[in-house]
């Protein structure tokens, strides 16, 4: 056999299964890719705005890398897209990065959940919606919203619905002391000065143009989501406020729970004022606390911290603790009435998050 015939041009290589291209731990940079807002996202589709407030503002659908299959992306997200993001019908965009985000709100299924669920991005304020009756109003929702809120750095704002029904007085008695500004939102008669608000399936309300006004006021120039119960007309409001048509549904008169109406989080322009969104989730019937230190919680229950200060050092202020500040100063007779029941919120969630912490030591 002569191998000087033969050179590396007669080398016969067989193809690899899995492609020949090498594979490389280096990603594109994307320098180049547009920045949006995400406003809603539906079945593996990512919707966004591209040059918001601008004269070139459109809206384009997205579908997400490969690498990002495990990241959450939720309305409020910017992120970068490429491809084609003209916006024109029948086009998809790509979606290669989540871009830093400033505040993250998120849930657990329940207390004892360690798994993450991301609920939106990028908001400033939080609404959370209550109604005077049908359905009763829960302090332990607003308390777990409030402490999941200040964990994340956001504002909170308590709006109570269906005050005409019943005079939320004794349930707002509950949150005096707090630094949280809260709208009281009533349904009027047709003769009375308000504001229409008509849901997809024909029926409409009338709200309290003042607490409308006052909630605008308050939103302005914001990222705010809105969280509730299913049935506390939450859909209703958001679509007093943006003019959009959410489905808006009734409570079961058998379970005095509402109906899921809203299936998707979607982000709506609120007012004239640049920057103004209003995030509208579907209705919440549990907000675990799975992934918020117990350190942060007392910051949620404002009027506590400031007593607390008064505690021993290593005060865990449970109730059996020596010389918690918090036991004395509930006994005292100057003590709003409330503030029994306070304590009580507050030490039922500080107990669960130690037992969850502790079971996830023993699983280590």
């Amino acid at each position: 056999m002569r191998y000087s015939e033969y050179d590396e041009s007669a080398v016969r290589v067989r193809p690899n299964k899995r492609g020949s291209r090498p594979r490389t731990k280096d990603r594109p940079s994307y320098d180049k890719a547009q920045i949006g807002r995400i406003i809603t996202v539906d079945r593996g589709r990512y919707t966004a705005i591209l040059d918001e407030d601008t004269a070139k503002e459109r809206i384009v659908i997205a579908a997400r890398a490969r690498e990002l299959r495990r990241q959450a992306i939720v309305p409020g997200d910017r992120v970068a897209l490429v491809g084609d993001t003209s916006g024109n019908p029948d086009t998809l965009a790509r979606l290669v990065r989540i871009e830093e985000r400033s505040t993250l709100l998120r849930r657990s299924a329940d207390d004892t959940d360690a798994t993450e669920r991301v609920v939106v991005a990028n908001v400033d304020k939080l609404v959370i919606v209550v109604a005077a009756a049908n359905p009763e109003p829960r302090t332990g929702f607003v308390d777990r919203a409030l402490v999941a809120a200040y964990d994340a750095g956001i504002q909170p704002v308590l709006c109570v619905t269906k005050a005409d029904v019943k005079d939320p007085e004794e349930f707002l008695s509950h949150y005096e002391g707090l630094d949280l500004p809260v709208v009281i939102s009533r349904t009027t008669s047709a003769e009375a000065s308000g504001v229409d608000a008509r849901g997809a399936d024909g029926s409409s309300a009338r709200l309290d143009a003042a607490a409308l006004s006052e909630l605008e006021e308050l939103l302005a120039g914001c990222v705010s989501v809105v969280l509730g119960h299913s049935g506390v007309g939450k859909s209703t409001l958001v679509n007093a406020l943006t003019g959009a048509e959410r489905a808006t549904g009734h409570v079961n008169a058998v379970t005095g729970r509402g109906r899921h109406t809203s299936s998707n989080a979607l982000a709506l322009r609120l007012g004239d004022t640049p920057g103004s969104w209003l995030i509208d989730t579907p209705g919440i019937r549990s907000f675990g606390l799975g992934l918020v230190d117990s350190e942060n919680i007392l910051a949620a229950f404002e009027d506590l911290a400031q007593i607390a200060t008064g505690c021993p050092r290593g005060c865990t202020h449970a109730e059996s603790e020596a010389g918690c500040a918090l036991d004395t100063w509930s006994k005292e007779e100057s003590t709003p009435a409330h503030a029994a029941a306070r304590l009580a919120s507050y030490r039922r969630l500080v107990t669960t998050e130690e037992t969850t912490h502790e079971k996830e030591l023993g699983a280590l």
